[in-house]
């Protein structure tokens, strides 16, 4: 069902943390006409399955879709079976490879898992790629190539930088955003998401429509996200990411780790807190009358409820002012029973995941970041077994070890 916001409103919700919309004069009468007809708007996003595993940079595109879907609007997810087996050259300093029909399946069935942790499912509709773009004849191929130029081609960054340092592009990867353009036309789209890293292939949606005498979609780009670290974009190789199925506690603990300044930038893209209130958290920030800590609190406890629910993100909360703020042990700890028969507490520390290697605990050790029952201890070389021991690394990482 459409709800019925006025327009100004509705526009206030969906530019929240954009970096642009392109036709947005054509947005506004397209969200004028859906609320007079009653008619919900549909809204594209393309997921070429090829990393599906999802972070909270993941997430920035697929939140501003679910605001749509609150705002009474259709998501249609093309899932590129089709085109991600040509490969998306994004970004890439030379082809990317192709994915096998296998690889496509699987990842595709993860990103359908994934997305519904933010996507309202009974709004949304999944589709792949191939149920059109497989039965094209090679005249309309042809006629789709017809419509752009190879000059019009190489205005893409990674294309041009290939093609001026002689390193080769296949004529196939220019299909990949004729083809993922052809997906607009294919749904009607009246609305299409994508990063700001996917400007060229999404504004090609926009382009295809007016060729085959469509209305064209407006076209919202999100910024990319930061990761933890307040510098590289969030991913999973550099360890500076939250993850969308981390524990609820380990969530909340990461966002506590966010630099000060991206606090509101992680408010505007990865919750969906009002702007208005977004506005006043930031004027306060500004205006020193709250401690950016407390905020943060209430950023990390928004960001778990998205994900674990408000019961969740109240106990983390509590986990984290006794064990952060208070020095309290977890209530639940992680607990292990082993034998004092031939016990070496360097092997059960990295056996149960506490640290990486008996090297790094060494070196944590000679740093003071390691206490058993409260005390520093520097060298776990002749530690000796007692009927139990509470192990502290760091601040973060706790064990309880009985022995029997």
């Amino acid at each position: 069902m459409l709800i019925m916001k006025n327009i100004d409103e509705q526009l206030k919700i969906i530019m929240k943390g954009v970096d642009e919309i392109i036709g947005l004069d054509g947005l506004k009468d397209k969200l004028k006409k859906a609320q007079n007809q009653g008619k919900s708007l549909t809204v594209k996003l393309g997921l070429d399955p090829s990393a599906p595993d999802i972070h909270l940079g993941h997430t920035v595109v697929l939140r501003k879709i679910k605001q749509l879907q609150d705002l009474g609007h259709k998501a249609v997810i093309i899932i590129g079976d089709f085109t991600g087996k040509i490969g998306d050259p994004t970004g890439k300093s030379k082809a990317r490879k192709a994915l096998t029909t296998e690889q496509v399946l699987e990842n595709a069935k993860t990103y359908e898992e994934q997305i519904f942790k933010v996507l309202d499912k009974e709004k949304t509709e999944v589709k792949f790629n191939s149920e059109w773009l497989s039965n094209l004849k090679l005249e309309e191929i042809i006629k789709l190539a017809s419509t752009m130029t190879v000059a019009r081609m190489l205005e893409r960054e990674d294309f041009k930088k290939r093609y001026d340092t002689q390193t080769p592009i296949g004529v196939h990867e220019f299909f990949y955003p004729l083809m993922q353009g052809y997906d607009s036309v294919e749904i009607k789209a009246d609305i299409e998401l994508g990063g700001t890293d996917q400007r060229f292939n999404v504004l090609m949606g926009r382009m295809l429509q007016k060729e085959f005498n469509q209305e064209p979609q407006a076209t919202i780009f999100m910024p990319l996200l930061e990761g933890l670290d307040g510098v590289n974009k969030m991913s999973k190789s550099l360890g500076n990411y939250i993850g969308v199925d981390e524990k609820a506690e380990v969530m909340y603990e990461k966002a506590m780790t966010l630099p000060d300044e991206l606090i509101i930038k992680y408010f505007e893209l990865v919750t969906d807190i009002h702007p208005d209130h977004i506005r006043e958290i930031e004027e306060n920030l500004n205006q020193n009358k709250v401690n950016p800590r407390d905020v943060k609190m209430n950023l990390a406890k928004e960001i778990v409820k998205l994900y674990h629910g408000e019961e969740a993100s109240d106990i983390s909360e509590e986990r984290f002012k006794e064990v952060f703020q208070k020095g309290l042990i977890p209530k639940d700890i992680q607990t292990i029973e082993v034998s004092k028969e031939g016990f070496n507490l360097e092997e059960v520390l990295v056996n149960n995941k506490l640290v990486k290697s008996k090297s790094e605990l060494r070196r944590l050790a000679v740093q003071g970041g390691v206490r058993i029952n409260s005390k520093k201890v520097t060298n776990l070389m002749n530690i000796t077994t007692t009927s139990e021991m509470i192990i502290i690394i760091g601040k973060k990482k706790f064990l309880k070890v009985c022995c029997k």
